[in-house]
């Protein structure tokens, strides 16, 4: 397969998880979408990695791998304790952090 189609399926995913964090109020959603763009990032360093023969943007993908599980540990401790206290995962119905 050629780069140029690795990254149009990478930048698909990259603008769906934007528009997902941008359009959605409820919490769950909105990690999932994260979880898109950070796949797209990876598939992009595993893309590049591949054309030029190197190893390192797999290392790479591998790390932000790690950073997107502990994301949705907290991410999901998070929406649990707004549940918890709120009754609803809905962002807009959750003023508290707000200024």
């Amino acid at each position: 397969m050629l780069l140029n189609q690795f990254l149009i399926l990478a930048a698909i995913l990259f603008c769906t998880g934007v528009y997902g964090v941008i359009s959605r109020r409820n919490g769950v959603l909105v990690l999932m979408s994260i979880e898109l763009i950070l796949n797209s990032v990876n598939l992009n360093l595993v893309a590049f990695s591949a054309m030029t023969g190197a190893v390192a943007g797999q290392v790479f993908a591998l790390f932000v791998i790690a950073v997107a599980a502990a994301e949705v540990g907290v991410g999901l401790a998070i929406v649990l304790a707004i549940f918890r206290n709120f009754r609803t995962v809905d962002i807009d119905e959750v003023d508290l952090m707000k200024g």
